[in-house]
């Protein structure tokens, strides 16, 4: 036993998650192809996670010149960078103590981003006032949940804070939640309505959860991670006066905001809701929305920064979420920085403008128009379908899974879809993410596949997968095709 085992007992039944299973597996591969072992492919294509830049895509050029100014001052007299690059990495600079970002800023974040953010919500709301005081700036929308959910937790038992949890979910949050002391109390998203959340499941949820713990929240992706659902305002609505009639404080993920492509689809903010349903509501409703810089249009994953906006809040609690965020110490200052060039990009007849909205729409159109090609490609393979995105950068098929697998899974004592996720990587070196999530039924898989990419690379992954699956179903001749869970497959 290791000393870290026995200094801390709970290590010894910490959960692995499919995802690491597959990232050291993917990562194994990747070394072995480096070594020069021969493989059938060239190299390890990662649509797993979001990252785009590791995908290949580029990253805008606005940010990585602002943020370069801001790491080397002296191309501030560089008149070869245009001239609002400098002028916006001068007014970073002046907000940072003593002008570098090499300084520690307020543990919530630079009071210069946080007033910036306000503005931005403002906007965004049509008016909806933010305050920077509402405003914290951590590591990345994941460590503002954790904030926000160790605030909430307390008891233990029957008495444990419980977080009802859409089914699927991000496939970080039950780890996260489990790592902040809560009980997860699932409710799930209707699949045959294209993920919609639905009231029933939402009451059926926290009866069921009532009975081994105390719902104090719930958790709310909008648009749907890795669903892509996109939350229309009466849906909102319904959500918030359950929350209000329960007594639940609203946690909202709305990290894929400027990512919705859906025909007739439109982001509305669960503030913004909130804010036009009456006092009965708007003043009383406990509401904490998160964005983040890794999952923004522009995605800078590594620069590590989100926000949180806080409504409604005692400021009793503000003042402990503004000391557990001292923990930190701050959140790493150059991606604050690009945090603000997020909310505060170029605007027309700047000179970066033309250039920064041009590679925004190529994100954009890219996006779309995978999300369409990669829908109707896997809607085609048999023994597979897939509900159309409508926002953010996942697809989320279901699978039919032979039952050969589903026995050597069994053996293996790992889920069939993780399984599938192994073989495919292993066999065509493509690595998806695996759809086993917290309280989803036996005998129902998934796949999370990120359609941000480029083209060319999203094509390539789109034949090695087929190539996969269809001589998957090819060593299990006798398995139906045409049958799944029971039933027809709808595409069939």
């Amino acid at each position: 036993m290791s000393s870290l085992q026995q200094v801390n007992p709970r290590v010894r039944g910490i959960r692995v998650s499919p995802q690491s299973t597959l990232q050291s597996l993917a990562a194994h591969i990747t070394h072995q192809i480096t070594q020069g072992v021969q493989k059938p492919f060239k190299e390890v294509i990662d649509v797993s996670s979001g990252d785009l830049h590791k995908a290949g895509m580029k990253p805008i050029s606005f940010v990585r010149q602002v943020l370069a100014v801001c790491l080397y001052p002296e191309l501030l007299q560089d008149k070869n960078l245009p001239q609002d690059v400098r002028l916006r990495a001068q007014r970073l600079l002046e907000a940072c103590d003593g002008g570098s970002v090499g300084s520690y800023t307020a543990s919530s974040g630079l009071l210069y981003v946080q007033q910036s953010i306000a503005e931005f919500v403002t906007r965004r709301d049509a008016g909806v006032p933010s305050y920077p005081q509402n405003i914290f700036i951590p590591a990345g929308s994941q460590r503002a949940l954790m904030i926000v959910v160790k605030l909430l937790v307390s008891g233990e038992g029957e008495n444990q804070t419980g977080v009802l949890t859409p089914t699927p979910c991000p496939y970080t949050l039950p780890m996260l939640l489990d790592e902040a002391g809560v009980t997860l109390a699932p409710y799930h998203l209707r699949e045959d309505r294209g993920w919609a959340v639905d009231l029933e499941e939402l009451q059926l949820a926290l009866k069921t959860a009532r009975g081994c713990c105390h719902p104090r929240a719930i958790y709310i992706s909008n648009p749907g991670n890795p669903t892509g659902h996109v939350q229309d305002r009466e849906s909102i609505e319904e959500v918030i006066r359950f929350a209000a009639t329960e007594g639940l404080f609203l946690l909202v993920d709305e990290v894929y905001q400027d990512s919705v492509y859906g025909q007739g689809r439109e982001f509305v903010s669960y503030k913004k809701v909130l804010s036009e349903m009456g006092q009965e509501y708007s003043e009383t409703v406990e509401l904490a929305s998160f964005h983040s810089l890794s999952n923004a249009i522009m995605r800078e994953c590594g620069l590590r920064a989100g926000y949180m906006e806080l409504v409604n809040m005692d400021p009793v609690v503000m003042l402990f979420a503004d000391t557990m965020l001292c923990t930190d110490i701050s959140t790493p200052v150059t991606g604050q920085l690009a945090l603000e060039l997020m909310v505060n990009p170029p605007k027309p007849g700047d000179p970066s403008y033309d250039t920064y909205k041009q590679e925004i729409l190529f994100s954009q159109v890219t996006l779309a128009q995978n999300a369409q090609r990669a829908w109707e490609f896997l809607n085609c393979l048999p023994g597979m379908s897939c509900q159309k995105a409508m926002g953010g950068i996942h697809l989320y098929p279901q699978l039919l899974i032979p039952p050969g697998m589903i026995e050597q899974a069994k053996i293996l004592g790992v889920e069939a879809d993780v399984l599938y996720c192994q073989r495919l990587l292993e066999e065509e070196g493509v690595f998806v993410g695996a759809g086993c999530q917290h309280g989803l039924a036996t005998g129902n898989y998934h796949l999370r596949l990120c359609i941000l990419a480029p083209p060319g690379t999203l094509e390539e992954v789109l034949a090695r997968l087929s190539s996969f699956h269809l001589r998957l179903l090819d060593r299990f001749p006798h398995h139906d095709r045409g049958v799944k869970n029971g039933q027809l497959h709808p595409n069939k």
